[in-house]
């Protein structure tokens, strides 16, 4: 593992201060030095129209470039409605498109899935596996993560509430990052 991989990370949350950001930014800071992050912000990507595939906007074109760049995806969700958020299944429909031109194809994918309640995301976590699957995009298996109780996992101040959590947290990072390496 001795060439530096860059992760693309779509946050499923538009507001500054998510719980799903905030875990992303925490993953990302326990994750190991083989790995680099870029946070890919989705909430200016225009609705997906097949009408617009020919003259495609500049905010899809730029979104399919960022991806395209990248070695690997990581998805940060939350659940809304036992699903994943609108704007987030915007935005993979967009970088999916043209039908056979998908950004996404066979780019390494994990999944982190929060949520306030104790479920951790379970409902979003499984309906995008169902997305990236068709997308062709190997998914870390485990270790799943669903994040409950998000609300007490990080602070107002985006630190992590106690060394389990983070060591969890850096263990998923630690598999992802191997992942990666062994699918790139």
């Amino acid at each position: 593992m001795s060439s530096v991989k860059k992760v693309g990370v779509l946050i499923g949350s538009l507001r500054k201060d998510s719980f799903s950001r905030k875990i992303a930014r925490a993953v990302i800071a326990l994750a190991p030095d083989s790995l680099s992050f870029e946070v890919i912000e989705i909430g200016g990507v225009s609705f997906f129209n097949q009408d617009l595939e020919a003259t495609p906007p500049a905010d899809w074109v730029s979104l399919r470039e960022k991806i395209k760049a990248c070695d690997a995806i990581l998805f940060v969700t939350p659940e809304y409605n036992r699903s994943v958020p609108g704007v987030l299944k915007n935005a993979i429909d967009v970088a999916s498109r043209p039908y056979g031109q998908s950004v996404f194809n066979g780019k390494p994918a994990a999944i982190v899935s929060t949520s306030i309640g104790a479920i951790g995301g379970f409902g979003s976590n499984h309906h995008l596996r169902q997305s990236l699957t068709f997308l062709n995009m190997p998914q870390l298996a485990q270790p799943e993560m669903y994040v409950g109780n998000s609300a007490q996992v990080v602070g107002e101040d985006g630190e992590v509430a106690n060394d389990a959590t983070k060591d969890y947290l850096a263990g998923f990072g630690v598999a992802f990052a191997a992942w990666i390496h062994k699918t790139a």
